[in-house]
């Protein structure tokens, strides 16, 4: 009898405060491997803090964080990402002065065990190039291979941010608000790139949007945040039906979500 798979993301009783405040509190969430998962909530409610504390930026006061069924929940933010965790953030986190190309090439260049001392290149005929090009192709972006990644837009960067997680082959990907600034002639192409990420590499996506309409027909399942704690843990259409986040997140103004 074969071993039960891990889940891709186990976070149990996870905590976090600063000072006298309680930012996090008993979260608790359970994300099966190549699963598409949304986290909704509020200003205020955590969720950004949520990937911070996964991805390494914080760490938290309790709580266990389990990837892909290792304990990570001290380990630093290299070592997350050797282990397969990618991550986007709200704000573009690219090198504006490179290339397209140079962004997703020195992606590249590291997940092969290599370094990214050497920023520029001037071939297009190594494995890290090819595989470059090849995540390129995918999201579109050929036509600007040697536009500065300052230089384009901000719908681009965002197509950008995907072709370089592509290139890292990581296992496990948090999307922090990936269609915020996004204009809406790009949403659609930009949905359909986070589908390819997690249909072509199998990966687990946990991502944060306030597009509550764009998340819903993406996501396999949705966790709802309120003051640092999970509320619902559903699918979709059990979420939108549930009371409890009604009347904690969707009944609000569209002002009040993040």
């Amino acid at each position: 009898m074969s071993a039960p798979v891990p889940s891709a993301l186990q976070i149990s009783g996870l905590g976090l405060q600063i000072g006298g405040a309680t930012i996090l509190k008993d979260v608790d969430l359970d994300i099966a491997p190549g699963s598409l998962v949304g986290v909704i909530g509020p200003n205020g409610a955590g969720k950004t803090t949520l990937f911070n504390v996964i991805s390494g930026v914080s760490r938290p006061t309790s709580g266990t964080i389990l990837m892909n069924g290792e304990d990570i929940t001290r380990s630093s933010v290299p070592q997350r990402a050797r282990a397969g965790l990618g991550r986007t953030f709200q704000t573009s986190s690219l090198f504006p002065r490179l290339s397209v190309l140079e962004n997703v090439r020195i992606a590249a260049q590291v997940s092969r065990g290599g370094n990214y001392s050497l920023l520029r290149f001037p071939k297009r005929s190594d494995a890290a190039t090819e595989h470059a090009l090849a995540q390129l192709v995918k999201v579109g972006l050929t036509h600007k291979l040697d536009t500065a990644a300052g230089d384009i837009s901000h719908g681009d960067k965002r197509k950008l941010e995907i072709a370089v997680l592509l290139a890292t082959q990581a296992s496990i990907v948090l999307l922090d608000e990936p269609m915020a600034g996004v204009a809406s002639g790009d949403v659609a192409g930009l949905v359909e790139n986070i589908r390819d990420l997690q249909r072509e590499t199998g990966c687990t996506v946990l991502m944060v949007e306030h597009h509550i309409d764009v998340l819903m027909g993406l996501v396999d399942k949705v966790a709802v945040m309120y003051s640092g704690s999970i509320i619902a843990y559903d699918r979709p259409q059990q979420i939108m039906a549930d009371p409890l986040v009604q009347s904690a997140y969707l009944g609000r103004t569209e002002g009040s979500a993040a």
